[in-house]
């Protein structure tokens, strides 16, 4: 077996962590209960499993770093670092807003907060929306695909010049 640099002995430890603590979910429903499924799992996410390419390998290690970066792993969640769950974000929600009836008040908030987070970018200073809010807009419109669309792709959906 090939060397494993130290990010990927890193990211190895920690999803056989999550395995021995009973957080490793396959497919992000399922408890893995196999620890060669765990192994398994580990090398993948690690980029060190044999059958991934070299180029698969970079990228699904890159993924790994950023998905640990933001808090989305097992044990994040377990010790309460990790972001909030779909079940706790949809409690946590007004009454309005859970059942689809959110007043004008309460969109036009969420859409200037989100415009607003990390301070004003360059493209709010030229007058042109980010993607963030061309987004928010197709989401407003219930434009089907537009989770896999560019900024270009959703600037032309909404129908921004």
């Amino acid at each position: 077996m090939a060397r494993q640099s130290r990010p990927q002995k890193k990211t190895v430890g920690r999803v056989m962590h999550e395995y021995k603590h009973g957080q490793l979910k396959s497919g992000g429903r399922r408890k893995v209960k196999n620890r060669k499924q765990a192994v398994a799992i580990a090398l993948r996410e690690a980029g060190a499993s044999r059958s991934q390419t070299p180029a698969e390998k970079r990228r699904q290690l890159q993924k790994t770093k950023a998905k640990e970066a933001r808090g989305a792993t097992g044990r994040a969640r377990a010790e309460g670092r990790g972001r909030k769950t779909t079940a706790t974000r949809s409690t946590s929600r007004s009454g309005a807003a859970r059942r689809g009836t959110a007043t004008r008040t309460s969109t036009k908030r969420t859409t200037q907060r989100t415009s607003m987070r990390g301070g004003r970018s360059s493209t709010s200073r030229t007058g042109e929306m980010t993607r963030a809010e061309l987004y928010q807009e197709a989401r407003r419109r219930n434009i089907p695909g537009r989770s896999r669309m560019s900024k270009a792709q959703l600037k032309r959906a909404v129908g921004q010049r």
